[in-house]
């Protein structure tokens, strides 16, 4: 592994466990088995390896929603593909955004870090609630308004209807960071709710 990832990789892990405001870079520089004056060779500051961690996780979720065919982003690009797969396939995105968030080291460690900073922490706060409610929530009512329009779903509020999509996933993912044994539980109800959410509103 190559210095600047290890950074990266040691940062993350004592922000996970310690908080983001108590870990300093000569911790961080420890941890990775060099000195503070090397590793701003590769990092300025403390802040430039947090930039630099939600790059790395900009990219790992790119990378997963690419292999699910779709954006996760954009959400008028998105409702081209939505507006044309099976209830089978929304399981399938479903779960495979779900397990991304809940398995993947980055995404998994950083959602720690913001549970621990964010009644500190007003800025990583407010990354919390983007990362976790603004953001999601926004996509899904997007995403929701064009197939409203297309005629694929049923004219109903469509921001009301992404809080009730979303807010049962988020809560799933939070229990099983909590009590990663109960994961197979929250898979199955996953997929019921994905299913009827869809049977619900599905025209």
């Amino acid at each position: 592994m190559d210095t600047k990832k290890k950074i990266l990789d040691v940062a993350l892990t004592l922000f996970s466990e310690k908080g983001y405001g108590n870990v300093y870079v000569g911790q961080i520089a420890e941890g990775v088995g060099i000195k503070a004056p090397s590793l701003y060779k590769h990092y300025k500051s403390k802040q430039d390896i947090f930039d630099a961690i939600l790059e790395e996780m900009r990219n790992r979720y790119n990378q997963q929603t690419s292999l699910l065919n779709i954006t996760g982003s954009d959400f008028q690009s998105d409702s081209q593909f939505y507006n044309n797969i099976s209830e089978d396939e929304l399981v399938k995105i479903g779960i495979g955004l779900f397990s991304f968030f809940l398995h993947d080291e980055y995404e998994c460690k950083f959602r720690k870090m913001l549970t621990i900073e964010q009644f500190s922490n007003k800025e990583l706060a407010k990354l919390f609630s983007n990362q976790y409610f603004n953001e999601p929530q926004k996509y899904q009512t997007g995403l929701l308004q064009m197939l409203i329009m297309q005629g694929l779903m049923k004219n109903e509020d469509a921001n009301i209807m992404a809080l009730q999509f979303f807010a049962p996933i988020y809560l799933l993912m939070t229990v099983c960071d909590r009590e990663p044994q109960r994961e197979p539980e929250a898979l199955n109800m996953l997929e019921k709710h994905i299913r009827q959410f869809n049977r619900m509103y599905k025209e």
